[in-house]
């Protein structure tokens, strides 16, 4: 138990405590993420990209009254509330985590490498459940503030705790160490991931085997001698070795693989053993020998280790929003369940506005009855605001009582064969559903009867890519500027309610979107940012003043018209975006209308200026920079023209993705990010690392032998020269992919290979060449575009631009979601 006072001594930091017995149970980091406001500590953590201290006010107004904040922090407003003040929040939160490790005595496994951090992770919780009770890392909590919030976790319920660290620079790993103080190690690998951070692979090493310095033991792969060597240097642990050489612990002795599974070899303690793999790349194979080095290092029985092995399942550490069956969507989160994955699943659920109706069905909790985790997920959905929920498995029998008095709608299942039994499509509609469940429930089946049936080709789009994107932005802005998001054209057809969601979470400033339903979408979907509204006329006005929208202002006349609207409905002071044409010649006030504009302005009282902005023609373009900054000085003068006769001020803005980042100059007070939200560096300048966010992937429908001298497709323009293998696409020109890419223009990425497209594109089906490709079988995946072929390489190659490929995607296509 932790009361604010012992967490203040705990800091030997000072304080102003109002109520020195309050109870802290949750410690918060991410404003967005409060569930239980009465017992949780909120850190105000600085990053490069925000001060959360600017979160408090808000948070108190939530119901929060316990903070530890910088030390020249003004907290006297808050006269209830108590605060802990301290030189650096940051480390703060790792002091008190670290004093909460050595509250316990079990052990503890540290893991850390370039590469397989988060699956050893997962999968060694599926492997040991059955003997231990688990606390683990959720998902990747590996950083500096991950990890704590991840020790934090540990208490008395529990035997075993598995955590991950990662660092991406030196001198990061220290602060961990003391943190987890780990009696066990992992050290899954070494890659390239953050080379440029260090001076060779070497120092990588050895930073990253600082975490192991007070460690019992260490399970590691003897074949990097470079890792063994700083391991024997850097530590006193015993190494657990594993590797080729008969002489190491665990040595591999053969390596064979099927066509689903690998079977591994191996001899530990004089005894030779088989293990079947049930996967054959090389990544997972070498992950699941590093698992089974952990089981035989805990001493499980051999016929035991091949028996969970083999029902290993791989893991997908992203959530995805799938569409489901009756205008519902589906968050398939079903291979493990614990309380740490649950509450990401149901911040990624809560960040969904579109849905007004959510469901979740939850599996029995794996392992033995714990009555504190089953009170505490009945507390979580009742802080949710969780209407209706599923219940399948006997545990969840006995807490049916309690779950009916905090949730509205309880049905409870005693296994999934029954639920799937009764199960009716009509029982669901135009709501969100989580499925939620341990993997021995199968509820991958129920997944299979929710989800929307369409065809396999599916755009799949990376919320987590979008934040951090985002992010890049974040960080090379001035201090005070404001971001305005476009996703006009549904979101560059990535969805535009989806994508609104994520910004509004991560606190975008602005949204904008081209026409006025698709502001009244947004507002349906309850968003609640401000939008501007790019063109309006006068069929609009009524739904831009119903919700709340912000309408661009680009002439006398629609200025006019709206105004006559306004007044007809006694409105005043209604928030609009003045666009003055500084040589797009598109929309906008010319110049010489600005008098005009602001004597009419001046004259009635029923608009109000939020922002000022024109539209830069070239801004992407250095040998154009010259017009570029006459566009932004005709905009500066006419803004302060506008100023200085209304008397009041407002927000000005020019630069969209391209120019924020080649002229941080004309930021103003906000810029307009567009396509750079997608990964899409209009400026070619690679300042900003940011990931592609959209990959179109379809499947292979057949695979055909085709002889020499005959023709693909059709028109017969796919003239085969040599014996060739043949796979047909379930994607066509229907779908988007532009019939320009036929005949060998464009190519597609499947099996680690780029093959061309052969033959004319069909409406529904599209042929590539995969001679080359030994290994391939009907069903596989191809990627049109994503991280192996650029959208913008496929814009290159019909000679368009990278926006018309996107909005290109027919709506038929499905889109995926997933947030890492």
């Amino acid at each position: 138990m932790y009361t604010i006072e012992k967490i203040a001594a705990i800091l030997q930091a000072p304080s102003k405590l109002v109520n020195n017995n309050a109870e802290i149970l949750q410690l918060l980091t991410d404003s967005r993420r409060l569930i239980f406001p009465e017992t949780t500590l909120f850190f105000a953590i600085i990053t490069k990209q925000r001060d959360a201290h600017i979160f408090i006010n808000e948070l108190y107004e939530r119901g929060i009254q316990n903070f530890v904040v910088k030390k020249d922090f003004d907290a006297s407003h808050f006269i209830t509330a108590n605060f802990i003040f301290v030189d650096d929040t940051l480390i703060a939160l790792q002091q008190l985590a670290a004093y909460h490790r050595t509250q316990f005595q079990y052990p503890v496994i540290a893991i850390t490498g370039s590469n397989g951090k988060t699956i050893v992770k997962e999968w060694l919780y599926q492997l040991l459940s059955a003997d231990f009770n688990v606390v683990r890392s959720p998902r990747s909590y590996n950083s500096q503030i991950g990890v704590p919030l991840s020790v934090w976790q540990m208490n008395e319920n529990y035997n075993l705790a598995i955590i991950e660290a990662g660092i991406s620079h030196p001198d990061e790993m220290r602060n961990l160490e003391e943190i987890i103080k780990p009696t066990i190690g992992i050290f899954t690998n070494i890659g390239n991931a953050h080379d440029e951070n260090f001076s060779s692979t070497k120092e990588k090493i050895k930073e990253k085997t600082i975490l192991f310095k007070h460690s019992k033991e260490v399970i590691v792969n003897a074949d990097n001698n470079d890792v063994i060597t700083v391991l024997k240097q850097e530590t006193n642990a015993q190494l657990f070795t594993c590797g080729k050489d008969k002489n190491n612990i665990v040595s591999i002795i053969a390596l064979e693989k099927k066509e689903s599974t690998t079977d591994v070899s191996l001899s530990f303690q004089n005894n030779t053993f088989k293990i079947i793999i049930p996967f054959i790349d090389d990544a997972s194979t070498k992950n699941a020998i590093t698992c089974i080095c952990v089981l035989l290092y805990f001493k499980i029985d051999i016929n035991t280790i091949k028996e969970r092995i083999l029902l290993l399942q791989p893991i997908d550490m992203r959530l995805q929003l799938t569409p489901a069956i009756n205008t519902c969507a589906l968050i398939n989160d079903s291979y493990s369940f614990d309380i740490a994955s649950f509450s990401v699943a149901l911040d990624f659920m809560q960040q969904q506005n579109q849905f007004a109706n959510k469901t979740v069905i939850l599996s029995d909790l794996p392992g033995a009855d714990n009555k504190g985790a089953y009170a505490e997920i009945i507390q979580r959905l009742k802080a949710k605001n969780i209407k209706r929920a599923i219940i399948i498995g006997e545990h969840w029998s006995m807490y049916f009582p309690f779950l009916q008095d905090e949730i509205e709608h309880v049905q409870q299942f005693a296994t999934t064969e029954i639920f799937l039994l009764q199960f009716s499509a009509n029982h669901f509609r135009d709501e969100l559903i989580l499925l939620k469940g341990a993997r021995r429930f199968n509820f991958e089946n129920i997944a299979a009867a929710l989800q929307q049936r369409v065809h396999q080709t599916i755009m799949e789009i990376n919320l987590t890519a979008i934040v951090h994107n985002m992010n890049e932005y974040r960080r090379i802005l001035k201090p005070g500027v404001k971001i305005m998001a476009m996703i006009k054209a549904s979101g560059y057809g990535s969805g535009s309610t989806e994508i609104a969601n994520v910004l509004q979470f991560h606190k975008v400033d602005y949204l904008a979107v081209a026409y006025a339903d698709e502001g009244v979408e947004l507002r349906k979907a309850n968003i609640r940012l401000p939008i501007m509204i790019m063109n309006i006329d006068e069929s609009a006005f009524e739904s831009v003043i119903q919700y709340n929208l912000e309408p661009e202002i680009y002439s006398l006349s629609i200025l006019k018209s709206f105004d006559v609207f306004l007044d007809k409905q006694g409105l005043q002071q209604y928030p609009v975006h003045i666009k003055i044409d500084t040589g797009m010649h598109r929309l906008g006030f010319n110049v010489s209308e600005i008098d005009e504009l602001i004597n009419y302005i001046k004259a009635n009282n029923r608009i109000i200026i939020k922002s000022v902005f024109s539209h830069l023609a070239s801004g992407e373009d250095v040998n154009d920079d010259g017009f570029t900054f006459l566009q932004a000085k005709l905009l500066s003068k006419a803004c302060v023209q506008i100023r200085d006769a209304l008397g009041y001020s407002f927000i000005q803005h020019i630069s969209n993705s391209a120019a924020t980042i080649l002229k941080p100059q004309l930021q103003f007070g906000m810029v307009r990010i567009g396509i750079g939200l997608y990964g899409i560096d209009a400026s070619h300048s690679n300042k900003l690392a940011l990931k592609p966010v959209v990959s179109l992937k379809t499947t292979v429908a057949q695979l055909r032998k085709v002889k020499a001298g005959d023709t693909v497709g059709y028109n017969r323009k796919g003239k085969i020269i040599e014996d060739a293998l043949i796979a047909t696409l379930r994607i066509g020109y229907a779908d988007g992919l532009r019939r320009c890419l036929s005949n060998k223009k464009g190519n597609v990425f499947i099996k680690n290979k780029i093959v061309p497209i052969i033959g004319n594109i069909a409406m529904d089906m599209t042929m590539v060449d995969v001679t080359n490709i030994d290994d391939i079988k009907e069903g596989d995946e191809a990627e049109i575009f994503g991280s192996n072929i650029s959208v913008e390489e496929v814009a290159a190659n019909c000679g368009t631009i990278a926006y018309e490929i996107l909005t290109g995607i027919s709506q038929r296509v499905k889109r995926i979601y997933v947030e890492e």
